[in-house]
């Protein structure tokens, strides 16, 4: 071994390793890499996402030498002096951290009064739309009638109010129960008729006929009821009548079909 060779390796053994020594040795950081210790730690700081291509006639030892030569403790006091300027924010150790809490109460809809009055309004809005609804159809029912009835009233019904009133309704449809322009029963049908000159019938064919006085066929005018058992309508002179007939039907003048009928007047 030469003089030289022990002189290296003695230098060597007292060169002090520090957390550096690896990071200054490491060809792997670049030309751009800078090293900072701190407070309790080191800051490693790449700049560049990527590290910068040797110039022509450099090699990697060249910069590690380059990398070995950096004031590593002006870099440490550089770091220092950027923590403690950094603002600090310090917390009590018995500080406690309150939250509001609140209370939500639900009203049911049932108890609700402004909801229970909005969903009384919107049903009497409806029922006024459905009352304004069933008015103008009866209206248009009873022009429609009255149209159709000025060419079907038979001219031995001419000078019967009963029989003017009744022919505004021709063509209404035949209803089970029925007692309005909507649609009439035989029975509904006389009894809203007479209701319009004042005369109040009860809404059953047998307790009309029952109610009246019975003329014979002979005498019987235009306006009389005509009934025979389970039906009754209106005689409207020689051998016509006006009623509403049956299910599917609708009110019509038509050639009397009973064999016996009983006449009533009121």
């Amino acid at each position: 071994m030469t003089a030289r060779t022990a002189a290296g390796r003695h230098r060597a053994a007292r060169r002090p390793v520090t957390p550096f020594t690896d990071l200054v040795q490491n060809s792997q950081l670049g030309r751009r890499t800078a090293v900072a210790a701190a407070a309790g730690g080191i800051l490693v700081s790449t700049f560049g996402a990527a590290a910068a291509q040797a110039a022509p006639g450099e090699t990697v030892k060249s910069d590690l030498s380059k990398l070995g030569s950096l004031d590593l403790n002006a870099l440490a006091n550089e770091a220092h002096q950027v923590v403690d300027a950094a603002p600090v924010v310090t917390v009590a150790r018995d500080a406690k951290m309150a939250a509001e809490s609140g209370v939500v109460s639900v009203t049911p809809a049932s108890e609700n009064e402004e909801y229970q009055a909005q969903l009384a309004a919107e049903a009497a809005a409806e029922e006024a739309a459905a009352a304004a609804a069933a008015a103008a159809e009866e209206a248009a029912a009873a022009e429609a009638a009255a149209a159709s009835a000025a060419t079907s009233v038979p001219a031995s019904a001419n000078g019967s109010e009963i029989i003017s009133i009744a022919s505004r309704y021709v063509g209404t449809p035949y209803l089970s129960g029925g007692s309005t322009p909507s649609g009439f029963d035989c029975s509904g049908f006389t009894a809203y008729v007479y209701a319009q000159v004042g005369i109040s019938l009860p809404h059953s064919s047998s307790a009309q006929a029952a109610g009246g006085t019975v003329v014979p066929a002979s005498a019987a005018v235009a306006g009389d009821l005509i009934y025979a058992p389970g039906h009754i309508g209106i005689y409207a002179g020689g051998s016509t009548m006006i009623d509403a007939p049956r299910p599917g039907g609708t009110v019509q003048f038509r050639t009397i079909w009973m064999s016996n009928p009983t006449f009533i007047r009121y």
